[in-house]
């Protein structure tokens, strides 16, 4: 099962030992999920599975056989292991690459401290850029729960960003009469990253994004980069998630 996962978590291309953090990082969350009972329902998980033809789709003939023995190495010799932090499992947060430096966690994510990615600026696709019309971006941003007026027109004027993160990421911003947390504009924008600006382009709004997804713990680019620098699974995931242990269950 955790083989189908970690194929549709990170790409099979990826150094092994990224592999293996990825699949230490899976099992973590199954765990976590499971919280001590012997079954779950699969669907209770959530989570994207390749295999079969998806697998041969996803790689092509001829790197399925080879990609599969890699992942399943990957998830072999890992065998039982999970990330806890002062004896309980870890939320086992990841991304694919962050935008220079990974972000810290609320308060209940003591792990979840910011860790320099530098690396990540090569990942592709790290710099996206996506345009909108003023009545567009107007009406997606109206979207999220409880929104405040937005105008269609000017709305560019109407944007003030009030707070980043120290990693970059948009923390809180200002639309029209109301304040946005820069999670659910990213979402309801399908921004590739939180950590975005906008800019007035061709009469419209132009959203400029550096990285991709949350930011939060493991960027799977500098897990890979690191990994082709000679560190283990074990070594990367003790720099992108702090005080853990890593134990055999």
């Amino acid at each position: 099962y955790l083989v189908g996962v970690v194929a549709a978590q990170m790409p099979a291309s990826y150094e092994k030992e990224a592999l293996k953090a990825q699949a230490i990082i899976a099992r973590t969350y199954i765990c976590g999920q499971m919280d001590g009972k012997d079954e779950i329902q699969e669907s209770a998980l959530d989570l994207d599975r390749l295999e079969g033809k998806k697998l041969e789709k996803e790689w092509g003939a001829e790197h399925s056989a080879q990609y599969y023995k890699k992942i399943k190495e990957a998830v072999d010799e890992t065998k039982g292991k999970v990330i806890e932090y002062e004896g309980e499992l870890i939320t086992p947060l990841f991304h694919r690459a962050s935008a220079g430096m990974t972000r810290a966690g609320e308060e209940k994510y003591p792990y979840l401290q910011q860790a320099e990615s530098r690396e990540d600026t090569a990942a592709d696709g790290y710099l996206q850029m996506i345009s909108f019309s003023e009545s567009d971006f107007a009406g997606r941003i109206r979207e999220i729960s409880d929104g405040g007026e937005v105008p269609e027109q000017d709305v560019f004027a109407s944007i003030q960003l009030l707070e980043r993160d120290e990693a970059g990421y948009v923390k809180e911003i200002q639309i029209g009469t109301k304040i946005y947390n820069g999670d659910d504009v990213q979402i309801t924008l399908g921004l590739a990253s939180p950590a975005f600006e906008f800019e007035e382009y061709g009469g419209g709004i132009r959203a400029v994004t550096k990285g991709i997804g949350h930011g939060y713990g493991m960027s799977q680019w500098g897990a890979d980069v690191k990994a082709k620098e000679g560190w283990t699974a074990e070594e990367i995931l003790s720099y992108f998630y702090k005080n853990i242990q890593i134990i055999t269950v």
